[in-house]
């Protein structure tokens, strides 16, 4: 299984342009499969600005948004921004979509949050086209495109979704490329995630589909602390309903439960037991316990860099 780093998903990291395309560059230095940025309108940098620019130093890891929300973003505009940060990263880009939240798109952007699944199934049906072969004609309830894309160094762009729900996981397999998770447990990627895409693949003729499970990951040696810590960072995402689903799949009250915390080998033991689930990427928003921020952080990375594939 693959190990990448998820930098920016705690609601308590304010990070300069600068410096994340600093730690995507040390992210490959250090060995790490794949590093992922969300798409967290309206807050932090535009994701795949700021992976091309990743891309344009680096040489080898893979990067990826995690994800771009699609119904404030035309499908036809983001295709030819998938494309051109895809040029830019030298074909290393995987483009992650999901409808986001009802909160964020109602809220902040006054658009409807109506019938998310099919709203995804639709952008992938305008999406999918344009970057596979430059040319859509689609009508449908959200969108009628009929239109052409042009890039004479045109690169082709892998394509996930944020799938938990059933519908969305058949999108998943059957569509997409495959799915990121966030803040699901391995006993939901294990009964819930993995037999529906796999099985939706199948279906439709596809090889099996990537299953890149997002967690907040702390190595230490005071657990209850870790699980403390990870409630005040990320109990927020508890709150919104298509985590409060899934959460509610594994079983647990909130995200600190599904979080990966431990000393070594407990970290290493629950990472692998998602390998066993049929995960095949995951990717760790590491945050730090304890006085010392950055000694607690650099514990958690280098047991991450030290898990082979």
């Amino acid at each position: 299984m693959k190990i990448g780093l998820f930098v920016g998903a705690s609601a308590t990291d304010k990070i300069r342009l600068d410096e994340v395309v600093a730690q995507g560059v040390q992210a490959e230095a250090d060995g790490f499969d794949s590093f992922w940025l969300p798409h967290i309108s309206p807050r932090g940098s535009d994701a795949l600005t700021a992976l091309a620019l990743v891309g344009a130093q680096t040489e080898r890891i893979a990067l990826g948004t995690g994800v771009v929300s699609t119904y404030p973003r035309h499908p036809t505009m983001l295709a030819q921004q998938a494309i051109t940060t895809q040029i830019a990263a030298g074909g290393r880009l995987t483009l992650g979509i999901g409808p986001s939240h009802k909160p964020g798109i109602e809220g902040a952007f006054g658009l409807s949050y109506d019938r998310p699944a099919k709203h995804v199934e639709e952008y992938l049906a305008v999406l999918r086209p344009l970057i596979d072969n430059g040319r859509v004609d689609f009508d449908g309830d959200f969108y009628n495109v009929h239109a052409d894309l042009t890039l004479p160094d045109w690169m082709p762009v892998s394509v996930m979704i944020s799938a938990l729900a059933p519908r969305m996981l058949r999108l998943a397999g059957s569509v997409a490329d495959g799915t990121i998770t966030w803040m699901a447990g391995v006993r939901a990627i294990d009964s819930h995630v993995v037999p529906r895409i796999n099985a939706a693949a199948a279906d439709a003729g596809k090889s099996a589909p990537r299953v890149c499970v997002g967690l907040p990951v702390a190595v230490t040696d005071d657990e209850a602390a870790g699980r403390a810590q990870a409630a005040q960072i990320y109990e927020r995402y508890g709150a919104l309903v298509n985590y409060r689903r899934i959460l509610d799949v594994e079983d647990v009250e909130g995200p600190s439960e599904v979080a990966v915390i431990g000393n070594e080998a407990e970290v290493e033991r629950q990472i692998r037991a998602f390998a066993d689930a049929g995960a095949t990427e995951f990717i760790a928003s590491v945050f730090p316990v304890g006085d010392d921020a950055d000694a607690s952080v650099a514990r958690t990375q280098a047991l991450l860099k030290s898990l082979p594939e």
